[in-house]
Parts: C-alpha cells; sequence; structure tokens
C-alpha cells in the first residue's frame, strides 16, 4: 500500500516533466506536399512503359531522371519558403530545403536514347520504350 501512495504521488510529477518528449512531431505545411516522398503510377504495354510522377511545386530544372539498364530513379530538389504577416510583426516563418528521391526496377531494360521526359502541372511523364529483346539463342556445339 506505502508504494501505491508513493507511486500516485509522483506521478503529476513525472506527467510535468515528460509532457510533450514522446509527442510526436507535427506536420511541416511548406513540404508535407511532398513529405511522404514522389508518388508513381507506372503502366505498361507491348513496347512501352509509361510513368506519372507527382511532384508538385518543384522546378523542372531542378528535377533529375536517370536510367541504367532497367532501373530509374528520379530525384527532385524542393525548396519551398512560408511567411506569414499581420501588420509589421511576423509571426510565422518557415522555410524547406531538401532532396526527394525515388528508384525502382522495371521487368525489362529501357533504351534510353528512345526515352522521354515531360513535367506539367506537378506531374513529371516518362515515356520509357523497352528494349529489344535478343531472346534466346541455341548454339550449336561442334
Amino acid at each position: 500500500m506505502r508504494d501505491l501512495i508513493r507511486r500516485t504521488s509522483l506521478e503529476p510529477l513525472l506527467d510535468d516533466m515528460f509532457k510533450g518528449f514522446f509527442v510526436r512531431p507535427f506536420g511541416f505545411e511548406a513540404g508535407a506536399d511532398l513529405a511522404g516522398g514522389i508518388k508513381l503510377d507506372v503502366k505498361e504495354d507491348d513496347k512501352v512503359y509509361t510513368v506519372h510522377a507527382e511532384i508538385p511545386g518543384v522546378k523542372k530544372e531542378n528535377i533529375s531522371v536517370q536510367i541504367d539498364g532497367g532501373r530509374v530513379q528520379i530525384s527532385a530538389e524542393v525548396k519551398k519558403e512560408s511567411e506569414t504577416k499581420e501588420g509589421e510583426r511576423v509571426l510565422r516563418s518557415e522555410r524547406y530545403y531538401g532532396q526527394v528521391s525515388r528508384s525502382f526496377q522495371l521487368a525489362q531494360d529501357v533504351d534510353e536514347s528512345s526515352s522521354s521526359a515531360r513535367y506539367s502541372d506537378g506531374v513529371l511523364e516518362l515515356t520509357l520504350p523497352k528494349k529489344a529483346s535478343s531472346g534466346t539463342r541455341l548454339l550449336t556445339i561442334e
């Protein structure tokens, strides 16, 4: 019983001491649209892969696409600034600078020389033609 009384009397002190310590950080508005990373849609037909990547608020000069065989990597440099003023007092000023990237492996190699990219309204569209497969070759043993 005595231990129960001691523990109970310490609880408010410990609660005050650790209040907010284990709280998850709140979302950051300025970079919130890319906080979850780059969202992708990948479609395929017999000859080409089509990729739609959502990268809102990024200039096309800050987007990079690398193709290595069937591996595709998309990266973007994100720069966002937000400032809220009330009269002459700045009430809030937030900045977010960072890099987001996403890479994925396709089932077939891509023909890099025929690939194209277009960026419009926050969506990057990649057209990735498949490399002609050489197929299997049967060797004749001499």
